[in-house]
């Protein structure tokens, strides 16, 4: 959530910023709505002030043995109801103001480049070229069938479109993935791995940003009001809801693996094929609560976490500044990588890193302590997948695919599948 202090001292700053990220002129209304709420605190308190002295006065008539009038009486009352009027006001207008603020997205730093949409994103570096085949490489969707490790037709069967399942050396390999990634993150890049639940509370999704304006994203359980999660960076966020964070306690890194879940309407008709666009998969996810001077270093460290996986599993990939038009809800700065796949022939995201600054914080209310006994201060907040792993699982695939159909396990991994190739199917 945005800082109401900052759009009531620099409107015209954050309308600007908000209009690079293609949202209406949404400031008006909030500072209209603000000002109303000022006006009716000055009046409540200005009526609090009056109804203190007339107390006073009453208090003074009755050392003296004196009993109010009824008039008095009659006006203590009417300041009550007033009161009790302008507080209810005050209420429903921070209701008001509280729905708008909830579907501002964060405000983008100053380097993040301008555009409307991901044509507008820069790419930073590179590492690597794209392999060249001396046959013709398979997209995945061809070579897991034909591997007998994906199954599109029976997942369709049983979920319907954009759900798949995998057999043999498929799961064994995702298994490995995800054992590799977390034990990179924790043993070599410092985060501590977590377990999470994959259903939260609403409460939960409106603080990391998901709700109120990306329900339709979202699968939902209306009998319990539960969500299931798009990315463990939901219950993440949320884990010192409503707490003050100890002084000398940040940095503090999570890792986790969960499974997400995605309606992916926004998407219809793009990526139909395979297993690049779904609406579940597991994904790797790396998490940050810092210092605010420190966040946008911490960022830098974070994408080169998510790069090392990369360079470890031997991929070309590439790394891109996303533009104001492309960032997710919650980035003030994201980068994404991407990798190249030869079967599919293109760029695939497999990680979006990105710095929420105080946006994250001020929705759920997480504080922390510079010193004992400091002013509580707001945290900023890092995300970035650590991988996701339908995409990576693409890259295997297709960029170790061998000429007889069979798929060298990248060495790295070897240790953790148990195997060094996935062979082609015998007919």
């Amino acid at each position: 959530m945005l800082s109401i202090e900052n759009i009531r001292e620099n409107p015209d700053e954050v309308r600007r910023a908000l209009q690079t990220r293609g949202e209406d002129d949404s400031i008006t209304e909030v500072l209209e709505l603000d000002a109303q709420i000022r006006a009716a605190i000055t009046q409540r308190d200005d009526l609090n002030a009056e109804r203190n002295r007339v107390s006073r006065e009453i208090g003074q008539a009755r050392s003296q043995g004196q009993e109010a009038s009824e008039e008095v009486r009659a006006e203590m009352r009417n300041i009550g109801d007033q009161a009790d009027a302008l507080n209810q006001r005050t209420k429903e207008l921070g209701d008001q103001i509280n729905e708008l603020m909830l579907t501002l997205p964060n405000l983008p730093q100053a380097d993040v480049p301008v555009g409307e949409d991901e044509s507008g994103s820069v790419i930073i570096r590179q590492n690597g070229e794209p392999p060249v085949f001396d046959f013709e490489p398979k997209p995945h969707w061809d070579l897991g069938p034909e591997l007998g490790i994906i199954d599109f037709e029976r997942g369709t069967k049983l979920a319907g479109s954009r759900f798949y399942n995998m057999l043999n050396h498929g799961p064994k390999l995702e298994r490995a993935l995800i054992a590799f990634m977390l034990d990179l993150h924790s043993n070599e890049h410092g985060y501590t791995e977590i377990s999470l639940p994959a259903v939260v509370k609403r409460e939960i999704m409106e603080g990391s940003g998901n709700l109120p304006k990306f329900a339709d994203q979202l699968y939902h359980d209306a009998e319990d009001d539960l969500w299931l999660i798009p990315t463990a960076e939901v219950p993440i966020t949320n884990l010192y809801r409503d707490e003050i964070i100890p002084a000398n306690t940040l940095p503090l890194k999570y890792v986790a693996q969960t499974p997400c879940f995605r309606r992916e309407r926004a998407s219809a008709g793009r990526d139909t094929r395979g297993i690049k666009r779904v609406h579940q998969f597991n994904k790797v996810e790396m998490y940050q609560f810092v210092e605010p001077e420190t966040s946008n270093q911490e960022l830098e460290k974070l994408v080169d976490n998510a790069e090392d996986v990369c360079r470890k599993l031997g991929f070309t990939y590439r790394v891109l500044q996303l533009c104001t038009g492309d960032m997710g809800f919650a980035s003030s700065k994201t980068y994404d990588i991407e990798v190249w796949a030869a079967g599919c022939q293109e760029w695939l995201e497999v990680s979006s890193c990105s710095n929420c600054t105080d946006f994250q914080a001020r929705r759920s209310n997480i504080r922390y302590r510079t010193e004992e006994g400091g002013r509580p201060r707001l945290p900023h907040t890092l995300n970035g997948s650590g991988l996701a792993l339908p995409r990576v699982m693409i890259a295997i695939l297709e960029n170790y695919q061998q000429p007889d159909g069979s798929v060298v396990i990248p060495e790295v991994l070897r240790s953790y599948t148990g195997f060094d190739v996935i062979p082609a199917k015998t007919a």
